[in-house]
């Protein structure tokens, strides 16, 4: 006969109700976070078509803009959740048809790429935006549009551009250049030139 044995019987019945109280706790938190994840991919996906929206807004002006002409938009490809799904530039450069990234000519994908990173940057302005030798693959008369819409850029944000270049279209049409020389070999100096002084300078003699 076990004398212990109610004793026994105590603890593990103390031991159950210990462990089925855990349980809806548990239970209770796998609940809770759930809730919070839906909540929080219900907000995402809210804020992602609300943002996607506005640069295919400003992506299909700038295209346009930056072409001379075209059509081009953005779409959510391969779910019908915007979470999971991918991204297609469709792009139809004046009087071809429309094409996906990959079938447009180097200076058309350079274009393009231009006309959706500064879609994405007038949705969200920074105070400083780098350009590095984004018109390395244009032709002269594409350069000019460049820096026209760097020029709108310019007006409609209050963000200071530093463009890295070696086109000299570009260069004349920056309001500051600097420059790297080597007056002594082996000492490099960097050199500024105020351009609209410059130019003041050169009328006044």
């Amino acid at each position: 006969m076990n004398l212990r044995a109610e004793d026994e019987l105590a603890e593990v019945e103390a031991q159950r109700e210990k462990m089925l109280g855990e349980r809806e706790d548990l239970s209770e938190a796998i609940k809770k976070l759930r809730g919070a994840i839906a909540s929080l991919n219900k907000e995402g996906r809210e804020r992602l078509l609300a943002a996607f929206d506005q640069v295919n807004t400003h992506f299909k002006e700038l295209f346009t803009v930056l072409f001379g002409g075209g059509t081009a938009e953005l779409q959510l490809v391969e779910s019908d959740d915007p979470l999971e799904a991918g991204l297609d530039i469709l792009a139809r450069p004046p009087g071809k048809k429309p094409q996906t990234m990959t079938l447009l000519s180097g200076g058309e994908q350079a274009l393009t790429a231009m006309s959706l990173i500064f879609a994405v940057f007038l949705t969200n302005p920074s105070p400083i935006c780098v350009l590095d030798e984004v018109d390395a693959p244009l032709d002269d008369s594409n350069v000019e549009r460049f820096c026209d819409l760097l020029e709108e850029m310019r007006k409609k944000t209050d963000t200071r551009f530093v463009t890295i270049t070696h086109n000299p279209i570009t260069m004349a049409r920056m309001d500051r250049l600097f420059g790297v020389t080597q007056a002594e070999r082996g000492i490099s100096q960097i050199v500024s030139v105020d351009l609209e002084q410059a130019e003041k300078f050169a009328q006044a003699s």
